[in-house]
């Protein structure tokens, strides 16, 4: 029988009377601390360029709007709501239950004083540093030890691959850094388990592991699949237990005790350690770990399950059309196809997209369907690697590539639709843990084509020139996530019927005053999905901002038949019919959207505007303070209280709101100035003099507040000063008539009081 690649690798460094089995590889063997630096320094340089970054796409929701960020939140939020601080009873939840992420979200908000995306960037692009450096011994290990040249290179592998760019990049990567280094703690500590023999050292080693596999599936639901890991690498590294033959075993040589009635024949097939003492020793132990890891699995998952109140996520079809439809044959074949895109962007990865919904990916639904070539092509390399690891088990070159599969997929399990339906069609940062399985087999590949040539340094500059093409493009994908203009209009290259892609760019291009081009692309976000509801109630807002009132009110409502629980549609439609005048059917949506949102502050201020349209003062007063409690920074709720309060004649009334919201926000620029009118006319001028100076200096080039303070300069009877600051306000504002106007009128009077 010819002799297998892995096979001649392992004679050949047995010739060498090397100790390390990796010896073919045309490199020196450096210690594991220097690797780790290496890689280190490798996998922060790569990303480095993206700490310039600012909040991208769904970092929005996870930071920016994530009032659970925030140091001055009650910090038990973060165990009682998800990671988008929805409440997890709440049925809009996503049950993404991830504490410990948004506990160092919490940490970037305090260490830089605010929400800053600098600190927030600067601390993934570590993390990814960390994880690839820790990276080193947790594949040296998988690889059966003494690999120091393998594992080297598949830390820098793994360090440079552009398909980590989303995971380090986007800030919401952060829980996937973070599950992957509690993964790799775990599974180091479940590895000191096994190498010794102590009860205190092995309890207190898988004690750690336990505690580690905790923080990451709380840092991401992922880290539940380190339990596997662990197991494949006990029966598999560490036990060399051939599973291949495990079920022709259990067939054909059932025993009543079956570690226990094993003949020699039986051994030599199920074990690969010719010393049967060795085997019989570490079989009780091997009980005993698997329990552990099963009693752990099973309490970790009951704990995951309580969190989410013992409900599964609901999540719409266009997040995952394939687990929608109907048709078995096509959710199969969907699935299929989605693994081997995976696939594809591991060893491939120049498509690379922030967003792969809606068309992106169209499901298979014909059997005719060329693309199940790939599906095909996906299970004959996997399969293949399989096989030849199970039939080289013999071998540490074939457990080697029997454990890189096992942790390819064993952690891509929760993402395959296979045990429950996720909420996305395929997303590249769950391939962050998985792709360590991959980099293993590249590697693995390298040492049996090494095996069989004599032109090893030419195969290892090849690798080299892949690492540095990997890198190079880590470094330009990094790029196009600085910003969300340039990371949307990127995706459109890609994934071209992707409506969420139009419908990104269009939200984007209307943030930054290109209604044009924001209209356009509604419209085609639109064409691609007919029911995309936040498209039509994004749009319906230009509209109405454009005048175009009676289109806008058709496609909200439209957006409500599709769904009548949108609360923000609900809340645009009401503004909509304030602007036709149609008052009460106003309140009736604004009501509406709160009674499907409690806590909607933006809600409650354009209902508290309708109240003040409409003279019901203390009805608008009532609703912009709770606006303000359900959000204390909300400037504009606090400015249109003082506002109104001044105008009606509540001085006093006025200037404590104003005081109030200065204790929460005392830099704001409209608050003084607000206070300030309003000291001026209780006479008050030197605090008000104070406020007006604190409001210019916040904000020194708007000519209002200079104009204003002028104003009260000459009511003072200052009138140099009130000069010089109509003067200031006419510098900033040719345009401005009230400064104008009352500069000629100083100097009339100034005239008169001369003659």
């Amino acid at each position: 029988m010819e002799v297998g690649a892995g096979e001649r690798a392992e004679k050949h460094i047995r010739r060498s009377h090397s100790r390390y089995w990796d010896s073919l590889f045309p490199l020196p063997a450096v210690s594991s601390k220097l690797s780790s630096l290496i890689v280190f320094l490798v996998g922060v340089t790569v990303f480095l360029n993206s700490v310039d970054g600012l909040f991208v796409f769904d970092d929005s929701e996870a930071v920016v709007n994530n009032r659970d960020v925030l140091v001055e939140s009650p910090i038990t939020n973060i165990i009682y709501n998800d990671f988008w601080g929805t409440p997890l009873i709440h049925n809009r939840s996503h049950k993404s239950y991830r504490p410990i992420t948004i506990l160092t979200f919490r940490l970037n908000v305090w260490l830089a004083g605010g929400v800053h995306p600098y600190g927030f960037h600067l601390t993934n692009i570590l993390l990814h540093g960390i994880v690839s450096s820790v990276a080193v011994p947790v594949s040296n290990d998988l690889f059966g030890g003494c690999a120091p040249r393998m594992s080297l290179l598949t830390s820098l592998l793994f360090a440079v691959h552009p398909v980590h760019t989303e995971a380090v990049a986007g800030i919401v990567g952060r829980a996937d850094l973070l599950c992957a280094l509690f993964s790799f703690l775990s599974f180091l500590a479940y590895v000191n388990a096994t190498k010794h023999s102590s009860p205190t050292i092995v309890v207190s080693c898988l004690l750690s592991s336990i505690f580690f596999c905790s923080l990451a599936l709380f840092s991401k639901e992922q880290g539940i699949t380190v339990l596997g890991v662990c197991l494949a690498y006990d029966l598999l590294i560490c036990h060399k237990i051939n599973i291949y033959c495990i079920p022709f075993y259990a067939v054909t040589r059932l025993r009543r005790w079956f570690f226990k009635k094993l003949t020699s024949s039986d051994r030599q097939m199920l074990y690969n350690d010719e010393s049967e003492d060795s085997q019989v020793s570490l079989r009780k132990p091997l009980v005993f770990r698997m329990s552990v890891l099963f009693l752990t699995g099973v309490a970790l998952l009951f704990a995951r399950w309580q969190a989410m109140g013992g409900t599964q996520p609901i999540f719409q079809q266009v997040d995952n059309p394939a687990s929608f439809d109907e048709n078995l044959l096509t959710r199969v074949w969907s699935y299929n196809y989605l693994y081997s895109l995976n696939g594809w962007l591991l060893l491939c990865p120049e498509w690379l997209c922030f967003d792969w919904s809606m068309g992106c990916v169209p499901l298979l639904s014909s059997s005719s369907d060329p693309r199940l070539l790939a599906v095909l092509t996906f299970w004959v390399t996997l399969l293949g690697l399989t096989w030849r690891g199970f039939r080289s088990a013999s071998c540490q070159t074939g457990r080697s590539v029997n454990m890189a599969v096992a942790v390819a997929v064993i952690t891509f399990l929760p993402a395959s639709n296979l045990f429950f339906r996720v909420g996305f069609v395929l997303a590249e940062r769950v391939l962050y843990l998985p792709s360590l399985g991959f980099c293993m087999l590249v590697v693995l590949g390298m040492q049996i084509i090494l095996s069989r040539t004599e032109f090893k340094k030419t195969v290892t500059v090849v690798f080299l020139c892949m690492l540095l093409l990997f890198a190079v493009r880590s470094v330009q994908r990094s790029r196009e996530w600085l910003d969300e203009r340039t990371l949307f209009h990127s995706a459109l290259s890609v994934c071209p019927l992707n409506a969420k892609v139009h419908y990104n760019v269009a939200k984007n291009a209307g943030d930054m005053g290109d209604q044009k081009l924001a209209v356009n692309e509604y419209k085609i976000a639109l064409q691609l999905h007919p029911e995309y509801d936040q498209a039509m109630n994004n749009l319906a807002n230009i509209l109405r901002e454009a005048g175009n009132l009676g289109e806008a009110e058709s496609l909200l409502r439209k957006a409500l038949s599709i769904r009548p629980d949108f609360a923000a549609a609900w809340m645009n439609l009401g503004i909509v019919l304030a602007g036709l005048k149609e008052y009460k059917e106003a309140e009736l949506s604004y009501s509406t959207a709160l009674s499907h949102r409690t806590q909607y502050p933006e809600c409650l201020y354009n209902l508290g505007n309708l109240y003040l349209n409409l003279k019901l003062y203390r009805e608008a007063l009532r609703v912009f303070r709770k606006a303000v409690q359900q959000r204390p920074l909300f400037s504009v709720a606090w400015n249109n209280m003082v506002i109104m309060l001044e105008s009606t004649g509540n001085l006093g009334e006025a200037k404590v709101v104003a005081y109030e919201g200065l204790e929460v926000i005392p830099n704001d620029p409209g608050l003084h100035f607000n206070l300030a009118n309003t000291l001026g006319k209780m006479n008050l001028f030197i605090d008000a003099e104070t406020h007006f100076r604190k409001a210019i200096q916040f904000s020194p080039n708007n000519a209002i507040y200079h104009s204003n303070l002028g104003v009260l300069y000459h009511r003072w009877k200052k009138y140099d000063l009130a000069e010089a600051k109509y003067n200031d306000a006419l510098n900033l504002d040719p345009h401005l008539k009230s400064a104008g106007s009352n500069l000629a009128m100083l100097k009339r009077s100034k005239e008169t009081i001369v003659n």
